[in-house]
């Protein structure tokens, strides 16, 4: 089909889903929904030291959590499979034989000592090494170009051998990304780069630009740091006489301090999660959804992270996403992760959750607190809530009484005060009065026959139930922890 919108996520699982590879695989699914197109995970699985064997299944189910499906994959199969690199070899060794065929890549035999000689020996000249056209025919680098052929056949057959690519000489390579605009590079500047290791699998540059081409992928929505490697993709897609898709690189995800691309250590530092999902290594690294944040909300924030909207809507759901996304509003410049802010836009997707989805989704993360009292709980203290885990510690002043703060306490007192509190008293043990706005009412007329204020006495109140001036509606709460307790702590502190 002409002009058909194909786009790919393909992650390497060498380890967790970063928020990073989060926010490319975002942006691949909100372009590919907004075009009409499909949307491929691919696994790049071809580093067989680095592959992580439960990485693939943390990567599939973060992905689902957050509601980024897929029209082809491993698990839902497809046309262009298989979709896990590692399976497809003799597609890479089809293709790669036919650029050594046609001249355009070579057998390689240099062992890392000598090559680290060679670089060592520029640094000294204050040169840098860079393997191509300069030196790969000169003698010093050992290669299919400078042996003989019955040469390159034995040192083949004992297997210690790569195949680089054969950069052009002195050429400049004009090409376009659709978020850095028209850039060049001279071949001069580019390493005859390994397409193939001699563990029998593709390089990461050979592998993508085969798949991406086989698997028709019009658009290639990846991360910043492929962008040093966008003009080899280019001449390698040349050399097969292929069109390339389109390019869109997405700025780095920075640190909290706005310096430095974002890592994992940066979440032990700053108390943040930054991965999607739980990772257990020699520790546990507790996910966005364990640590209380809702997938939508997650979602709206990264769509943030490098791209903004027309309008001035901070707060998106998926379907308002797809409608308003655009690569051409990526930003070039990298976006810092502001945890603060991540914290405003899970509490405003909080308030915007239907009470039943949002007490089905709190219940399961909070079985300490009982399920007669969950769902009133739940309703008092949701305009409070940042995140949805540990709500039983957070509000605990609701299920236990606190120690009584003196200091607080006699800030809040004045004889008009203590006056108000003690009528109050009176009259919660004489009518028992036990709903919020009976209890409000109540409190009202003791203020107003004691002469004092209604805001300071309020502040008692608060002082007296939580501990803290902080927390729900007073009469929310008094409701909550009913009249005999209600009534057991504010005797205490208008007592000491």
């Amino acid at each position: 089909m002409k002009n058909q919108i194909r786009l790919r996520f393909a992650p390497s699982p060498t380890g967790p889903l970063h928020i990073g590879g989060l926010r490319t695989a975002l942006f691949n699914y909100l372009f590919a929904k907004k075009m009409g197109g499909e949307l491929v995970l691919r696994i790049e699985d071809t580093d067989k030291k680095r592959t992580v064997k439960k990485s693939q299944k943390h990567i599939e189910e973060s992905l689902s959590w957050l509601g980024i499906d897929f029209d082809e994959s491993t698990s839902k199969g497809g046309d262009y499979g298989p979709y896990n690199q590692s399976e497809r070899g003799s597609i890479y060794i089809k293709y790669v034989n036919e650029l050594v065929e046609k001249g355009l890549a070579y057998y390689a035999f240099d062992t890392t000592e000598a090559l680290d000689l060679e670089r060592k020996s520029h640094e000294k000249k204050g040169k840098t090494f860079i393997y191509n056209s300069h030196n790969r025919e000169k003698g010093r680098l050992v290669n299919s170009l400078v042996l003989s052929e019955k040469e390159t056949q034995e040192k083949i057959k004992k297997g210690q051998y790569v195949i680089r690519f054969k950069t052009p000489a002195d050429k400049v390579i004009h090409f376009e990304d659709i978020v850095r605009g028209k850039l060049s590079v001279s071949t001069r500047d580019i390493d005859d780069k390994i397409l193939f290791k001699s563990d029998g699998m593709p390089t990461y540059h050979l592998a993508n630009v085969v798949d991406d081409h086989l698997m028709k992928i019009s658009h290639v929505i990846r991360g910043e740091e492929w962008l040093p490697s966008l003009a080899l993709h280019n001449l390698i897609y040349n050399a097969f006489g292929w069109a390339s898709p389109k390019f869109a690189h997405l700025p780095l995800i920075l640190k909290p301090t706005g310096k430095g691309k974002l890592s994992k250590r940066d979440g032990d530092q700053f108390g943040f999660p930054v991965y999607a999902i739980n990772w257990l290594e020699e520790k546990l690294y507790k996910g966005f959804k364990e640590s209380g944040f809702l997938a939508s909300a997650l979602i709206n924030y990264m769509a943030f992270l490098g791209w903004r909207p027309q309008g001035e809507n901070e707060v998106y759901s998926m379907s308002e996403l797809i409608t308003d996304f655009s690569l051409n509003n990526i930003n070039k410049a990298g976006a810092k992760f502001d945890p603060k802010k991540l914290l405003w836009v899970n509490a405003q997707h909080i308030q915007k959750t239907n009470i039943k989805d949002l007490i089905e989704l709190c219940s399961s993360k909070n079985t300490d607190i009982e399920k007669g009292v969950f769902d009133r709980f739940l309703e008092i203290v949701r305009p409070r809530l940042e995140t949805i885990d540990g709500l039983k510690k957070k509000f605990l002043y609701l299920f236990e009484r606190p120690g009584i703060n003196k200091d607080l306490v006699s800030k809040m007192s004045s004889k008009e005060t203590i006056s108000a509190i003690n009528d109050f008293i009176t009259e919660l043990k004489s009518n028992k009065a036990n709903k919020a706005q009976s209890l409000k009412e109540m409190l009202s007329k003791s203020v107003e026959r004691s002469g004092a204020k209604f805001g300071k006495t309020l502040g008692f109140c608060r002082a007296s139930i939580v501990g803290k001036m902080e927390g729900p509606d007073v009469f929310e709460m008094m409701e909550f922890i009913g009249s005999e307790e209600t009534l057991d702590r504010l005797t205490l502190c208008v007592n000491i």
